[in-house]
Formats: C-alpha cells, sequence, structure tokens
C-alpha cells in the first residue's frame, strides 16, 4: 500500500500527515504480530472504516494511497459516493444489512462482508442482476457468545457455503467475523481461531465457486490477536481517522 505523502491527491496538511503517522503506527503492529505468527506483512490488509466520518477525511485517506473503505450504512455510502465521485472509491458494506437495503448496496458497493442469511443473498442477486453486476462477498459468522453480534449459526456454514454456489452475482471470497468485546485475550483470540478452522473445514468440501482466501477479522482494539490466527484483512477506523463524532 503506498503511504507516499506526494502522490495521488496531495493534501499535505497537519492532518493528513497526522493521519499517516497514525497508519505507519498501526502498519508497525501489523509487521510485529505478523512476525509473531510466522507471517509477512504483505498478507494482511487494512481495510480503513470510513463510518461517520466526512468526505474531506476519506480524501486524506485517498491521498495517502487508499481505495477500499468500509462503511456499516448505505445510507452514509449514497450520501458520500456523490461528493467522492472523482475518487474512484469502492465501499465495503461491513455492517448488518436489512433485506430492504439490498438495492443500495447492488447499486453502489463492492463488497459485501456481511452477508449471513438466505433471503439476503436472494434480495442481492435479484437486484444485481438487474443492475448488471457482481459483488465480492464474505460471510459474517457468528463466533461470540454475546447476543448483540450478528452472523451466521457455525453449524449452518456450509450448508449454506453450498446454496451460495448456485449465485453467480455473489462471488464469494471468504468469512468475516467480530470477535467477543472482553479483556479475556483467550476468549477473544478463541474466535478468531474459530473462523479460520470453520473456513479449513469448509475449504475441505471442495465447493465449486467458492472461494476461501480471505479472513477478515480483527479491529482496533483486537487486530494483533486476529492477526496471529490467521487475519487477512482488518477493519479500522477511529485509530486512523481520530475520534468519532456520534452526535452529527
Amino acid at each position: 500500500m503506498n503511504t507516499d505523502l506526494t502522490q495521488t491527491t496531495h493534501l499535505n496538511d497537519d492532518v493528513t500527515i497526522a493521519m499517516s503517522e497514525r497508519i505507519a503506527r498501526i502498519k508497525a503492529r501489523m509487521a510485529q504480530a505478523c512476525a509473531r505468527a510466522g507471517r509477512t506483512p504483505d498478507e494482511v490488509t487494512l481495510l480503513p472504516v470510513s463510518k461517520t466520518f466526512d468526505d474531506q477525511a476519506i480524501r486524506r485517506a485517498v491521498s495517502l494511497g487508499y481505495k477500499r473503505f468500509g462503511e456499516n450504512r448505505t445510507q452514509e455510502i449514497a450520501q458520500k459516493t456523490p461528493l467522492l465521485a472523482d475518487c474512484e472509491i469502492q465501499w465495503v458494506v461491513i455492517g448488518q444489512l436489512q433485506t430492504n437495503k439490498a438495492k443500495e448496496v447492488a447499486r453502489l458497493a463492492h463488497e459485501l462482508q456481511s452477508l449471513d442469511r438466505m433471503e439476503l443473498a436472494e434480495a442481492l442477486d435479484r437486484r444485481l442482476q438487474l443492475e448488471g453486476r457482481s459483488i465480492d462477498v464474505l460471510v459474517q459468522v457468528k463466533t461470540s457468545p454475546e447476543e448483540t453480534k450478528a452472523g451466521l449459526d457455525p453449524v449452518e456454514l456450509i450448508p449454506f457455503l453450498k446454496k451460495l454456489s448456485g449465485f453467480q452475482t455473489l462471488r464469494v471470497r471468504g468469512l468475516m467475523t467480530m470477535a467477543i468485546l472482553s479483556e479475556d485475550q483467550a476468549a477473544v483470540r478463541r474466535c478468531f481461531a474459530q473462523l479460520r478452522q470453520l473456513r479449513d473445514q469448509a475449504r475441505q468440501e471442495g465447493i465449486v465457486g467458492i472461494e476461501l482466501d480471505r479472513l477478515s477479522m480483527g479491529m482496533s482494539g483486537d487486530f494483533e490477536l486476529a492477526i496471529e490466527e490467521g487475519s487477512t484483512e482488518i477493519r479500522v477506523g477511529s485509530a486512523i481517522f481520530g475520534a468519532r463524532d456520534y452526535t452529527a
């Protein structure tokens, strides 16, 4: 990933420089986690999560070489897309998605990381066919015991993947999860290890048309554990952009 401040849109102000420094610190921690796990840093991608941040904040990240941005809500994507039309951004939906939002995803998103039920897959397929598009998807699996966490029940994963193989508009690339929010690192690590094990089991099934090369797991507070357990992409927001203002 190119982090040269002379590239792209040249937003060389103090805020951009501070963002570059924060990203550098994150990348250093990523590299250290990779070293502990016997992996190379290029095996793990950093996905900036831009939810609640404005178009200028995203432009600064674009100037640092980033094109893919994670968002929770399709409404925010719809608002930001025209403001950033010149940036060739690829929007990644990472939040829990209502079926009635399939139209916006089919029209605006490059990728969905929170596919967790057949009703949603069918709605997306219908809308994508109308748009003449296909998108990458990750299946979200619930590995945390918390009721607030979304995702497919692990025992349903392989049957679900087999059904997804019939949708030509949905390119299944891997799995996603959110770990338990806990100070107990062993409990957090188990969530990530379970997703990796589920991926390995699903691969053994050899489902035609299903690629499971990617594991999206790990956020600001736990991404080092996720990397040690096999994550290929971490989702980081405020550690890149700064504190969120949820009152805006």
